[in-house]
């Protein structure tokens, strides 16, 4: 099956870290760049971090530049996404998406509050 799974949300209170991972399966994931998206409501879906193919290029939205890290691991077939200093602002549901295969993960809420 031809799919990928977010997984990793949850509450965290401001200032503190979280890491998200989409796993990926029936496709060759490795030639896919992959990104990570966000959305809250009533807003439009927010293309933050991006990582290569290869994994040696990425590149964040100044929004979370500094505090989220993308990496990827082609072993096992999953994007992560390291998540820290994190702020109200940051409260969203979070999409992985390989956009080589047109192919959206189910989302996570990520709720960061006190």
């Amino acid at each position: 099956q031809v799919q990928l799974v977010d997984s990793g949300g949850g509450l965290v209170q401001p200032g503190g870290s979280l890491r998200l991972s989409c796993a990926a399966s029936g496709f060759t994931f490795s030639r896919s760049n992959l990104h990570w998206y966000r959305q809250v409501p009533g807003k439009e879906r927010e293309l933050f971090a991006a990582i290569s193919s290869v994994g040696d290029g990425t590149n964040y939205a100044d929004s979370v530049k500094g505090r989220f890290t993308i990496s990827r691991d082609d072993a096992k077939n999953t994007v992560y996404l390291q998540m820290s200093s994190l702020k109200p602002e940051d409260t969203a549901v979070y999409y992985c998406y390989a956009p080589r295969f047109a192919l959206w993960g189910q989302g996570t809420q990520v709720t960061v509050s006190s």
